[in-house]
């Protein structure tokens, strides 16, 4: 069976309401089935109540199901996978628009690695990876107020830190595994589980302890 996450479990106790209903947006992995059901797996350990996927990717695409999905669920959980896929499906399908809405208008969202980066405000992509001269920013949902990467602590955030350069922002927060960043409706910011770095262009400023 799933392990427990004390990550998930504090993040879905401080949503309030028993065992929510989560809408699962698995554009960035494609809608990957086998990850699916490990995640739905992992939630409902952590106390969430239905999991339904909203059908974006294959054969089982369907985004008028997929836009209901989320509009009825409790709370969205963004998987993981690849940022540039999981934006372009989200664009392709036309769920963009009704997920910036539901967020702005309070629906709470959880992402997992790429995910969490499409829940702010862009991302980076390399035309020819070899060439840092062809990095260029593009939009993801922009329901944090931020930029981020996760788990990149390994090669010192080198992503988040070009990000930071093409975009002139002058901070970014590098959420390493184990932690989890969460930000109110205020724009106000919580670590989890470990500090979160917050890095300038320039070099690191202080963690965000938990």
């Amino acid at each position: 069976g799933a392990r427990r996450d004390p990550l998930l479990e504090e993040t879905l106790a401080r949503l309030g309401p028993i065992r929510p209903g989560v809408a699962y947006v698995g554009a960035a992995s494609h809608d990957n089935r086998v990850f699916f059901l490990w995640i739905s797996a992992l939630l409902k350990k952590a106390g969430a109540g239905i999991v339904r996927l909203a059908p974006l990717a294959g054969r089982r695409a369907d985004p008028a199901q997929a836009r209901a999905v989320v509009e009825d669920a409790d709370v969205v959980f963004v998987s993981g996978g690849d940022v540039e896929l999981g934006m372009g499906i989200l664009g392709a399908t036309g769920l963009d628009e009704p997920l910036r809405r539901l967020g702005s208008a309070g629906k709470p969202f959880i992402g997992l690695s790429a995910g969490s980066i499409m829940l702010a405000r862009s991302w980076v992509r390399w035309a020819d990876e070899s060439d840092d001269a062809s990095a260029a920013p593009f939009p993801c949902l922009a329901l944090a107020p931020l930029l981020c990467d996760t788990h990149g602590e390994d090669e010192d955030w080198q992503e988040l830190r070009m990000l930071l350069r093409l975009t002139g922002e002058p901070s970014g927060l590098g959420i390493p595994a184990g932690a989890a960043l969460a930000v109110g409706r205020d724009g106000s910011l919580a670590a989890m589980g470990k500090p979160v770095q917050q890095l300038t262009v320039t070099g690191s400023l202080d963690d965000l302890k938990p």
